[in-house]
């Protein structure tokens, strides 16, 4: 990694919010700034702001390719993977551009980070030495060849690249590199506790069902959009973890301006829970948030907030009095069927709306097509099926 001349340096500085586009047409030419570098910098340091704000604000941050920018986790995502862990030793298998790494680095004494690419381990060095993280040592190498010779440690943390050769996105465990659910028995022989990153896409089943040492399922979603899928694995577990319940699985719902809201279960608990079913909408209605709709915690929300489920697909719930709830809730203004009139008047003076579908025959664009309405304003239309098979439109407002 070449050191930035002054002049590269006072030019990021200067046009750091600039449009980068806009830069690179410009033409501008200076013999002693590079062009190419000040853009890649800039175009950086602009994602940091969004995702890791306090990196941002370190002006001897180096910042890699923007694909390694845009895969890197946010720093709320990893705060909330420091939370799990902590102790004496962490080593991270899968380096990266070392967000993880320095913000799980303050919840241990000495971390080492391991990465296979040399041009990554050099900004990382150079990025941990800024940050004053200077008790993470840098090793350049493969991760599976560094596991298999590497002394234990009280924590591993590896996230497996999930694209294939063709750059395509994977999803399974074992279409990753490296493949966990080989390598499970070796990680969680070298550690007390293991902490894997896989797709927020993989199916919660699926991770349950191919990892053995797995104690706890953590699905983190940031302003309602599922981020995160992070897997604890212990060969000897000190968590409360029930054998015939199953890992506990944890959904967290981070939010830039509401206090995070938690919910845990089991799969066992789930499949066991007393569902209210709702014979009609009543006065409120609740969305789960997306962690708990991606762990699939559908009958036991009703058990345990008291509110009726409108259908056993829809995971849309209702109840007569406002009630507590881990998702968005809305106070009911109409409800209607599909037949002309009735749609007439529930649609008067509706000219916007926010359109969702909750397992409806119509995609969102078809139905905003057929109720003519433009997107946006206050009014929240949900299209869904009640537990008779009925489809109704539900007006409402946020509360």
């Amino acid at each position: 990694m070449n050191e930035l001349t002054p002049e590269t340096k006072a030019f990021i500085s200067l046009h750091r919010s600039d449009d980068v586009h806009t830069l690179a047409l410009s033409g501008r030419k200076n013999a002693l700034v590079d062009m190419n570098v000040a853009i890649e910098q800039i175009a950086g340091w602009q994602i940091a702001a969004r995702k890791i704000p306090s990196w941002s604000k370190v002006d001897d941050i180096r910042y890699p390719r923007r694909l390694s920018m845009e895969q890197c986790s946010s720093e709320q995502t990893a705060r909330y993977k420091a939370s799990l862990v902590g102790g004496n030793s962490l080593t991270d298998l899968t380096g990266g551009f070392g967000v993880d790494c320095a913000f799980l680095s303050v919840r241990f004494k000495e971390v080492c980070y391991v990465e296979r690419q040399s041009e990554l381990c050099e900004l990382a060095k150079h990025n941990f030495s800024a940050l004053n993280l200077n008790h993470i040592r840098v090793c350049c190498d493969d991760s599976v060849a560094y596991l298999q010779r590497m002394d234990a440690v009280d924590c591993i943390y590896i996230d497996p690249a999930r694209r294939d050769k063709y750059g395509g996105k994977t999803v399974t465990i074992s279409a990753c590199e490296p493949d966990i659910s080989a390598l499970e028995l070796l990680l969680v022989e070298k550690a007390g506790t293991v902490l894997v990153k896989l797709s927020p896409m993989l199916d919660v089943t699926s991770a349950c069902k191919d990892l053995h040492f797995i104690r706890q399922l953590h699905v983190v979603s940031v302003q309602n959009e599922c981020k995160e899928l992070l897997a604890v694995l212990q060969k000897t577990s000190d968590l409360s973890c029930d054998e015939n319940e199953g890992p506990v699985i944890v959904c967290e719902e981070i939010s830039h301006d509401r206090p995070p809201v938690r919910f845990e279960f089991t799969r066992k608990a789930e499949e066991n829970a007393a569902v209210r079913w709702a014979e009609q909408v009543e006065s409120f209605l609740y969305e789960p948030y997306s962690a708990m709709l991606k762990a699939g915690a559908y009958r036991i929300l009703s058990q345990t907030y008291g509110v009726k489920k409108l259908h056993v697909n829809s995971h849309l719930y209702t109840s007569d009095e406002i009630l507590p709830f881990p998702g968005r809730r809305f106070k009911v203004t109409g409800v209607s069927g599909f037949g002309k009139k009735e749609l007439k008047s529930f649609l008067q003076d509706v000219h916007k709306a926010n359109i969702a579908v909750r397992n409806f025959p119509l995609s969102v664009a078809e139905l905003r097509k057929t109720l003519k309405l433009q997107d946006g304003g206050t009014c929240y239309i949900f299209a869904t099926t009640l537990a008779d098979g009925k489809h109704v439109l539900v007006k409402c407002e946020k509360v």
